[in-house]
């Protein structure tokens, strides 16, 4: 996708600018018309043979070297011409010293997300990409000045978001697309921790904290102490964020404490509100999900009554949706009936449960086997 501001027009009339103090506003370069700045920009743009249009910018960035804005300006367009060209790495260097003249200019950020992403160069555009996030959001924390009143402050912050829209989801786009490109799982971590900090809200956030848990689950980094944390973390941004509420539910589950389990769980229930007219399959799955550790903790807890309720609930919730999930609380209830002597109900569950193709299949079958030679031996 090619967003660029073109060469500037013979005609093109620029109002004065001056760039604002760090962590304000958001950056944007204007040459003043008349200037010598703007009378050779339009001999520039006269030139149509690209070598010698190159090395005419070369010569304004020296000319005027003494105008950051000029600088910017000039390398942006050398950045711009050897991204058409194919030469990213040029295309990054000259970008690069753009936005050092115009760190907060979302134009150039895109203008390099872009070269970078053509690049397949991960690391830079998600540089970007988190550069872009943090300028954007910077848009609703800029300082009121103190001769403005609040009302017209709060419409010119509504403008200036407005005005920038489409570059900060271009960049937001970017980075997303970066992790769901990224093939190495450390440096898709790093991308991941960048990015979120950069868009806490992100309208990605489900999809990028999905790809944290796999990233820092088994078979990747298999690192819990980090995944727990990127989950602390999630939760200390979004309260209601139903992913890790269930990632936590589950780690405190199978770590041992019940209690904390218990907490995060029965608060995803009470998100999800699998029971509402309009609950719809991934809100039933996340409230089956949440039963069911529930019901296992009050198992590992010896409170086998309590978890008969959950694990029903858990089993209703995920049948025909999610087979493991239903095979682990139809194993659940089977271990909890047997133990409370209910040997007819624990094989009805667990005969149900044998079916199901899995890592619980051959616990279910040797719970009942157990099972069926206690209730021959009642007989």
């Amino acid at each position: 996708m090619k967003r660029y501001i073109g060469l500037l027009l013979a005609s093109l009339v620029v109002i004065a600018f001056s760039i604002p103090r760090a962590g304000a506003q958001v950056e944007r370069i204007v040459i003043a018309a008349g200037t010598d700045e703007d009378h050779d920009l339009q001999a520039i743009n006269n030139e149509q043979d690209a070598s010698k249009r190159l090395a005419m910018y070369e010569d304004f960035v020296k000319k005027f070297s003494s105008n950051p804005q000029a600088v910017a300006y000039g390398n942006w367009q050398l950045a711009q011409a050897y991204q058409a060209s194919g030469d990213f790495q040029k295309a990054l260097e000259y970008g690069d010293k753009a936005l050092t003249g115009s760190p907060r200019n979302l134009d150039i950020l895109v203008s390099l997300a872009n070269a970078a992403i053509q690049a397949k160069n991960n690391a830079k555009a998600m540089e970007y990409s988190a550069k872009g996030g943090e300028v954007c959001h910077g848009i609703a924390k800029e300082a009121k000045p103190a001769d403005m009143s609040d009302e017209d402050f709060a419409r010119k912050v509504a403008d200036e978001k407005t005005a920038n829209q489409n570059n900060c989801d271009f960049l937001e786009s970017a980075g997303f697309n970066v992790i769901t490109a990224e093939t190495d799982p450390k440096s898709r971590m790093a991308e991941i921790e960048k990015f979120t900090l950069a868009y806490p809200d992100s309208k990605f956030g489900d999809q990028v904290s999905n790809y944290a848990m796999y990233t820092l689950g088994p078979g990747q980094l298999n690192d819990q102490a980090r995944l727990v944390a990127f989950g602390e973390k999630m939760l200390a941004n979004n309260p209601n964020s139903m992913v890790a509420l269930l990632l936590l539910a589950s780690y405190y589950g199978d770590s041992g404490n019940a209690a904390k389990a218990i907490t995060y769980a029965q608060k995803a229930i009470e998100i999800a509100k699998a029971d509402a007219p309009d609950a719809d399959k991934s809100r039933k799955l996340s409230a089956g999900a949440a039963h069911n550790t529930i019901g296992w903790a009050y198992l590992k807890q010896e409170k086998t009554t309590a978890a008969i309720p959950e694990l029903k609930a858990a089993a209703a919730l995920v049948k025909g949706q999610d087979d493991q999930q239903y095979a682990r609380a139809l194993y659940g209830l089977g271990f909890a009936y047997g133990k409370l002597n209910k040997l007819t109900e624990a094989r009805e569950v667990l005969t149900e449960a044998v079916k199901i193709q899995g890592p619980m299949q051959s616990m279910s079958q040797d719970l009942l086997t157990k099972v069926n030679a206690a209730r021959a031996k009642g007989k």
